[in-house]
């Protein structure tokens, strides 16, 4: 019944068939046969599924570890649910143990047919509810599926250290219609580590690839995926949506969690320890929510294998990072999503959001992540015009293909919906949406049209924003984009791209290289400042100072104030007045809220050591002004409500640019009696005191002064 080309075939482990070869097979006369591989076997006998009642014994076949032979099941015996016979295997192994093991030949399908449907058209909204390592009881038995989308291997078997990392032992079945590999493997519990080994198109043999959608990964440079729970769904949340909404008082504080604070540990590698989750969650948050911060943005903490590029260069775009996950028993350290949504539940018990940095558009080029994953392009586009990042090494994702469309929005739902976090802000933007972003004439593809734009990037993010509008509408997505491209925070339906929110990068360098500037060049450039008010209601802005702006030599905020000492703080406090009285949401990278001097290292903890009592108390004075500036915004109406209509804002003088001075007034939304509450904003960006400056004012009365920013308070005079 076996021939001598499948039974080399197994042997080799290039089988693309293995259910045709291996597991239970009844022949013309209504016999049940079981067909085993167990290279290493000195004797194989088939037993009952819950007893030890010998049903048959096996016979090795030619010696190459294939084992055959006739079972005593009938047609009506102990049947499982998809028609396969239930039986164990009792394996007696040449150093003299036995052991008994579930076949996971035995076992059905895993996929049902309408999940494999949804695959193959890619509009399965949450694949990762079918695909990658699912703890699960499949026909009355504990083990784990496993599934990878890989439509051009030739053959694909999950290896790991249940089967030695072998990839002979364990081929999986290949479901034709969605081109996903497919394998239960009993006993296989959470914890396990494993890769995916495959055969590409011409039967080459490919590096070992780590699971796509693997919920746990090895702490690098180890690059096995692990076997993890699948996370529970997180309720939807009134509260959360108010918390996101466009009138809330949103003001994030932009966290990359490696170097937020470091403990010593002499016992680790650089002679410090990152934090895990749990002590984030008990010193990050307290921290935050002090300040009055409504929301934390991390940078990527989808697993990575490099530390230098802070998480935008990910690899497991499923799996937590290893990194902020505490070591097990035995020291190593694997992906922790269950640390992760305590984080998160701490951070809304406490009124803070969480927004996670999000990268769709690139991944690296690392041989056991995405690139070439069956052997061929099937993750990134083949042309390198249209597939390789010049500026970052990476491969583009192939927004045009639907899979890898489907794998995308699948993610996004994944942490909106298993994590509960608030947002996803979606990196390079740019990047996505031009195809000759960063390229030379001759180095790009024009579209169908002849043009320079991303069709397939424009119709893949109108999809992404509008599946989190309709699945998870308390989320929010902000876009990372630095073009004049229009509409990128208006509604799919009108023609935008769908995000709530955008970064205002044309804000922000033009009001730093303001601040750069000497006071007394300041009244040539008075447009750098009052500009942004322009095109201000054309997005939904968020004005960011982010960790962009602190590195690669560009020193840290109060690094690029002019003057002296007195002066470098006294500018920076101005500045931060300034934008916290500007339309728009508000966001500050870690460091900036004391005026740390240093320029970020991703390597190191924060300077908080300026922060110690006997330390220099103009930093704690710009800490204690952010805080201010935050509780303020969030107890007046004015600075939060109207950021996004035009008619919350009203220029009081733009035009003093002789003494460099702005003033404007915020209104709120009207209460029951017609009232506004206006604030007014006045800014003096020069060192000149002026005792008798007269400044218009939409009604009579007296003013109450709020804030000054150079108060004694926060260290000023």
């Amino acid at each position: 019944m076996l021939s001598p080309q499948d039974i080399e075939l197994i042997r080799l482990g290039r089988h693309g068939d293995p259910f045709a070869v291996l597991g239970p097979h009844r022949d013309a006369t209504g016999q049940t046969w079981v067909r085993a591989f167990l290279p290493g076997a000195t004797a194989v006998a088939v037993i009952g599924a819950t007893d030890a009642r010998v049903l048959g014994t096996l016979l090795a076949v030619q010696a190459d570890g294939v084992w055959d032979g006739p079972v005593a099941l009938s047609a009506g015996s102990a049947l499982a649910q998809a028609g396969q016979p239930a039986y164990r295997l009792q394996i007696s192994w040449a150093d003299g143990q036995r052991q008994v093991a579930e076949d996971p030949y035995r076992f059905g399908p895993l996929l049902g047919e309408l999940d494999a449907w949804l695959l193959a058209e890619g509009s399965h909204l949450r694949p990762f509810e079918v695909l990658g390592a699912t703890p699960r009881r499949h026909q009355g038995v504990a083990g784990t599926g496993f599934a990878v989308w890989a439509p051009n291997a030739t053959r694909v078997s999950v290896v790991g250290d249940f089967n030695h990392w072998n990839g002979s032992r364990h081929p999986m079945r290949l479901r034709r219609e969605c081109g996903v590999w497919e394998l239960f493997m009993p006993g296989v519990a959470i914890g396990a580590r494993y890769k995916f080994e495959l055969l590409g198109p011409a039967g080459q043999m490919l590096p070992q690839k780590a699971d796509p959608m693997a919920r746990a990964a090895e702490l690098r440079p180890a690059t096995a995926s692990v076997v993890a729970a699948m996370p529970a769904p997180v309720a939807p949340s009134p509260a959360r949506q108010a918390a996101n909404a466009l009138g809330a008082p949103i003001s994030i504080y932009e966290v990359h969690l490696g170097s937020w604070r470091r403990v010593l540990d002499n016992s680790a590698e650089e002679g410090n320890r990152w934090l895990d989750w749990d002590e984030l969650a008990a010193t990050l948050l307290p921290y935050a929510k002090d300040l009055g911060f409504s929301h934390v943005e991390l940078l990527p903490i989808s697993e990575h294998p490099f530390d230098g590029s802070w998480g935008y260069q990910p690899l497991g775009l499923y799996a937590p990072t290893a990194r902020f996950s505490s070591p097990a028993a035995d020291g190593s350290q694997t992906g922790d999503g269950a640390g992760f949504k305590r984080f998160v539940e701490a951070a809304h018990a406490a009124c803070l959001g969480v927004i996670l940095d999000w990268v769709p558009a690139h991944f690296p080029t690392d041989s056991h992540g995405l690139g070439q994953f069956d052997g061929s392009c099937l993750y990134e586009y083949a042309d390198p015009r249209e597939g390789f990042h010049p500026d970052w090494n990476t491969l583009i994702c192939n927004l045009g293909r639907t899979e890898v469309r489907n794998f995308l929005v699948g993610n996004a739902l994944y942490w909106l919906e298993r994590f509960g976090v608030d947002g996803l802000r979606v990196d390079a933007v740019a990047s996505m949406l031009y195809r000759d972003y960063s390229r030379q004439p001759g180095e790009w593809i024009p579209n169908v049209h002849g043009g320079r734009e991303n069709l397939e990037a424009i119709s893949f993010l109108k999809r992404l924003n509008e599946v989190i509008g309709a699945e998870r509408p308390q989320a929010i997505t902000l876009a990372e984009e630095s073009t004049a491209f229009p509409a990128v925070s208006r509604p799919s339906y009108g023609g935008g791209l769908g995000f709530h929110y955008k970064w205002n990068m044309g804000w922000m360098h033009d009001t730093l290289a303001y601040m750069a500037r000497e006071p007394s060049h300041r009244a040539y450039h008075q447009g750098e400042m009052s500009f942004g008010l322009v095109y201000a209601y054309n997005e939904n802005f968020v004005l960011p100072l982010s960790h962009d702006e602190v590195v690669h030599g560009k020193g840290s905020l109060i690094g690029k104030m002019p003057g002296d000492r007195w002066q470098k703080f006294a500018n920076l406090r101005a500045y931060y007045g300034f934008m916290w009285g500007h339309p728009g949401k508000k966001l500050l990278f870690m460091g900036g809220e004391f005026a740390q001097v240093r320029e970020w290292n991703h390597d190191r903890s924060l300077d908080w050591h300026l922060l110690d009592e006997h330390a220099d108390p103009a930093h704690a004075g710009v800490q204690r002004l952010v805080r201010d500036l935050n509780h303020l915004q969030r107890s007046l109406p004015a600075l939060h409500q109207r950021d996004f209509t035009p008619d919350g804002f009203e220029w009081i003088s733009h035009d003093d640019a002789l003494n460099s001075v702005l003033a404007f007034v915020r209104h709120a939304m009207a209460d029951t009696t017609g009232d506004t509450r206006p604030v007014l904003v006045v800014c003096n960006f020069t060192p000149t005191v002026h005792t008798a400056y007269r400044v218009g004012v939409p009604r009579a009365g007296q003013w109450v002064e709020r804030l000054n920013t150079d108060s004694a308070h926060y260290g000023g005079s």
